[in-house]
């Protein structure tokens, strides 16, 4: 029976024995109000009796379950209730001893989780910093100790103090309010480190993360393919430009003895061609080598805009921002000229190559479509690497300088094909910091 059950047949026995001790009581000759008041005080203490036989396992119930729950709030899922019946009481103590279970169950979860987690961190050769909002560090892994402080603890230090302590290469890239590289010096050779950091919430509070990653092995390996990329580059440019000119030459002196103004013209012709090609090769090779450091300055759009007008034709989408650029006018003149003429050759009419350029909270987005050819995904990933071309005259620097001047101010360059077929490339610009 239910706990409401209950309590109805106490409520109703105790009536039933009121008007039973009610009759028997003016049967013998009780006066009426006498007889109510005796038979009244006997219901009621039949009730009393019948009604704590009936809340004693609700209170023990009710006990057991605010013991238990009081050890939820503890975080010691432990305890199981015992229960007979099917009452209220038997459902509630089925339910919390469930909830107990896979409480338990989710907290072995999470330990698992926590210890390989732990695992992870203490052997990762990444040396990982967390600092908590009062600028204090709550947990460094054996790699940070070692980088940092020469394995010493560092666990609870202040920021500031630990700062002190470091090297003035990882003080400065720490300090840096953007990811970098940074160089330690060491006996053998500089170290190339790259630091990354992050923020995230954890229990109300503000906390950062910071990565370091050593790249020393990853660049040079990076940097022999990459010469040897350049090397086989190089040497197909020359074998293509010093083979029609020693052919042209052993022709020429062959008609030397035997002199053909027309063949003779179409040898110079031929050899200074080539020689030409070679030459804006080299060049290509020299200004992506010898690029200078941005000379950062207000950019008026509409000057720029009607500069570039004039060498490559395209149209202006959407209204130019009234606020001013930031950065060095004639670089990115040859960015916007590079990308607007990769347009052209590929395949875009002048209509449908577009320019916009969009004011953003701290950034100036520049857009350039078009409606050409696109690119495949393959060489979507590797358009922006230097030396990688698809064009037979190609020689891979395009795309990859105007990625190196965007980076040297500051921002970054993103390419996508367009959903009905072309390209969108997009290009951030900073805005100069207060």
């Amino acid at each position: 029976m239910s706990f409401e059950a209950k309590l109805t047949a106490v409520l109703v026995a105790s009536l039933l024995a009121m008007a039973l001790a009610l009759g028997a009581l003016l049967q013998l000759g009780f006066g009426l109000w006498l007889a109510l008041q005796l038979s009244l005080l006997a219901a009621l203490l039949l009730g009393l009796v019948l009604g704590r036989m009936v809340t004693r396992r609700l209170n023990r119930g009710l006990d057991a379950l605010t013991t238990g729950l009081l050890n939820f709030k503890d975080n010691d899922f432990s305890v199981s209730l015992t229960h007979q019946g099917r009452d209220e009481m038997a459902r509630l103590a089925t339910l919390y001893n469930d909830a107990a279970l896979k409480l338990r169950a989710e907290r072995a979860h999470i330990y698992q989780r926590e210890l390989m987690l732990d695992t992870v961190l203490q052997s990762s050769p990444t040396a990982l910093v967390l600092t908590s909002q009062d600028q204090r560090v709550l947990y460094a892994n054996p790699a940070a100790r070692q980088l940092l402080l020469e394995g010493k603890g560092i666990n609870g230090l202040a920021l500031a103090t630990l700062l002190a302590q470091l090297p003035e290469a990882i003080k400065e890239a720490m300090a840096a309010p953007q990811d970098g590289l940074f160089t330690l010096p060491t006996s053998d050779e500089p170290q190339i480190w790259h630091l990354s950091r992050s923020q995230f919430q954890l229990n109300g509070q503000q906390h950062q993360l910071y990565l370091f990653k050593q790249l020393t092995r990853e660049l040079s390996r990076a940097e022999v393919g990459t010469w040897k990329k350049v090397i086989r580059v190089i040497s197909h440019e020359l074998n293509n430009s010093l083979a029609p000119i020693a052919s042209m030459a052993h022709s020429g002196q062959k008609l030397v003895a035997n002199p053909d103004p027309a063949l003779l013209t179409q040898v110079f012709d031929t050899i200074s061609e080539r020689a030409d090609h070679l030459n804006r090769f080299l060049q290509g090779y020299v200004r992506f080598a010898r690029l200078p450091q941005p000379q950062c300055q207000a950019i008026d759009w509409h000057e720029l805009l009607e500069r570039l007008q004039g060498v490559v034709a395209f149209r202006v989408r959407e209204v130019l921002p009234t606020s001013a650029g930031w950065g060095d006018a004639a670089q990115l003149s040859q960015v916007l000229v590079n990308l607007l003429k990769n347009a052209a050759e590929a395949g875009s009419e002048p209509k449908d190559t577009e320019l916009a350029i969009k004011a953003q909270p701290g950034w100036h987005c520049l857009e350039v479509t078009d409606r050409g050819s696109g690119m495949s995904e393959q060489v979507l990933t590797q358009a922006l690497l230097p030396f990688y071309s698809t064009k037979k005259e190609g020689t891979g620097l395009g795309l990859a300088l105007c990625r190196e001047i965007i980076e040297a101010h500051g921002g970054r360059l993103h390419l996508e094909n367009r959903a009905n077929g072309g390209l969108r490339v997009r290009l951030w610009l900073p805005l100069p910091q207060p």
